[in-house]
């Protein structure tokens, strides 16, 4: 697809910093030097191109720094447990204790590689002691990722495995980029259009962000929360994390994870946790719900009840399981519901049952729902339902006071983290929000530590929303880590700010194309919800 700044629009004008200037015998009075963002040394060069997409919403694309001949590609070997390791029987990964790096690397040099033993330290965060990571092991320096990938190449024929990265990955601070963001903000004293989001057709498929934009006519939009991709996971396009599209709650939380709040007009965006609540009653008893309309046993992202594992606590990107499961759908979700072994209570338009089905999947009723009961819950369903019988399905949103959320047919909620700017201060939460694995240090470097593309969004002081885009993952485009995330966020003046879905999964669009440049090998990644901009629409 085409790629461009923007479409129809109005420049309205473009901003270059090259740092300080030269003192002239005759100035004018000295003017407030406009914030640059917080990469890299403070002498780079920053452009900053404006342009007006509607009235009430501005589109900046900053670019900052360039080519910097002092980074380079290598081969980052992946590292065996090692004779001393404390679990000499754990998987190769990037990045292990100091001796297993130190035997790695002797191995590699009598083979004849060039390698060497890095020490990888992170930033302390807010509820993450940062420190010393662990060690990696690289091979070789190289002026092209050919060249690299030709070592890597050879290194495996050699029984080690390994992938070319390239430095400017790493996060040094004194890297001098380069760094593309796009920045669209939403001033509500003049938006009169409607800040929305969609999931598509339905819960379970993924579109493209640039799809999902056009189909709903937009102005511009990002790709949002994060969801399920793989099968093995659940149903891939499934939000793995809070999903309320036009006041509904479709999609549970992750139990305390941050859910950015939307409403259509523009106004009140904020970041808040949530955990919920589910219970399904009959005319004798009442059950309590695990799920919202996801594959039953598989909870992507963990954060669900007791009982499942390898936790109940949120743990990023791992899918947690539990085979004593209730789960509701409804017709969002899909053509049919998941099949299975198990039960399902078959609900039409007025909550009565017309069918109990096992094994459970199928379609649902039009206006109808279901209740689907795995493992030990098939025994309380078996007694709670009944053809003919009604069940009421109630669920509930509880934010981090503790006090019930209830939605209105103009809200969304989208699941995000980790939280980066709390009250105009640097929060980072990558412990909370289930990004800290134990016992694995290299997820923690791949995810938060090393710049990747990134989507981030807030409020700023004005009561502007502010959603962001970072392209990575490329020797023009850097990207961010985490910690630079927020960094940035704050710099933009937001108050409030989070991370949304980033990878390969993060995309602006903009008068119908893609201007940023997605990660994928493949272009532009199908996600499973966006936030979009709309014009204003007639009556609106």
């Amino acid at each position: 697809m085409k790629k461009r700044l923007c479409g129809a629009g109005a420049v309205l004008g473009v901003l270059v910093t090259v740092g300080a200037l030269p003192a002239q015998a005759s100035s004018p009075a000295p003017q407030p030097k406009p914030r640059t963002l917080p990469l890299g040394p403070s002498d780079l060069t920053e452009t900053r191109t404006t342009t007006s997409l509607q009235p009430g919403v501005t589109l900046t694309r900053i670019v900052r720094g360039a080519a910097d001949p002092s980074l380079h590609w290598t081969v980052e070997v992946s590292i065996p447990g090692g004779d001393t390791s404390p679990d000499p029987d754990a998987p190769p990964t990037a990045l292990k204790d100091r001796a297993s790096a130190g035997e790695l690397t002797a191995e590699l040099k009598r083979d004849g590689f060039q390698a060497r033993v890095e020490q990888v330290t992170t930033p302390k965060t807010a509820d993450h002691a940062g420190g010393t990571l662990g060690w990696r092991v690289r091979v070789g320096t190289y002026g092209s990722q050919s060249a690299a990938t030709s070592e890597r190449a050879r290194l495996r024929a050699a029984g080690y495995p390994g992938s070319a990265v390239y430095t400017g990955w790493d996060g040094d601070a004194t890297d001098r980029g380069p760094w593309r963001v796009d920045v669209l903000t939403i001033d509500p004293r003049t938006f009169r259009g409607s800040l929305d989001a969609s999931y598509g057709p339905d819960l379970e498929n993924r579109e493209t962000t640039s799809e999902l934009s056009a189909s709903a006519g937009a102005t511009a939009a990002v790709n949002a929360g994060f969801f399920v991709l793989d099968p093995e996971a659940g149903a891939p396009g499934d939000p793995a994390g809070v999903g309320v599209y036009d006041g509904r709650l479709l999609s549970e939380p992750v139990a305390g994870r941050p859910g950015l709040v939307i409403h259509d007009n523009g106004r009140r965006t904020e970041v808040t946790r949530l955990t919920w609540r589910g219970h399904v009653a009959g005319r004798q008893s009442t059950l309590r719900l695990t799920g919202v309309n996801r594959v039953p046993g598989l909870i992507r992202n963990c954060g669900g009840t007791e009982g499942d594992a390898p936790t109940s606590r949120p743990l990023h990107d791992v899918t947690c399981t539990n085979p004593d499961e209730l789960v509701t759908f409804t017709p969002d979700y899909g053509r049919h519901t998941p099949r299975g072994e198990g039960l399902e209570a078959v609900l039409d338009a007025h909550d009565r049952v017309v069918e109990l089905r096992s094994p459970r999947g199928g379609a649902l009723p039009p206006g109808g729902s279901s209740i689907q009961a795995t493992g030990r819950r098939v025994a309380d369903l078996t007694t709670l339902a009944h053809v003919g019988h009604r069940l009421r399905v109630s669920t509930t949103l509880i934010d981090e006071r503790g006090h019930r959320v209830s939605p209105s047919p103009r809200t969304d909620i989208l699941n995000a983290g980790p939280e980066l700017v709390r009250d105009g201060r640097i929060h980072v939460t990558p412990a909370t929000d289930g990004m800290v694995h134990p016992g694995d240090p290299s997820w923690y470097y791949g995810w938060v530590h090393k710049r990747n593309p990134r989507t981030l969004a807030g409020v700023d002081a004005a009561g502007r929303t502010v959603l962001v885009t970072a392209d990575g993952r490329g020797t023009d485009a850097l990207g961010l880590s985490i910690g630079e995330s927020a960094e940035v966020a704050r710099s933009l003046g937001l108050r409030d700010a989070v991370n949304l879905d980033g990878g390969g999964s993060t995309t602006m669009v903009s008068n119908g194309d893609v201007i940023n440049d997605p990660s994928d090998a493949a272009g532009e990644r199908p996600v499973g919800d966006a936030l979009l901009i709309l014009p204003r629409r007639h009556g609106h």
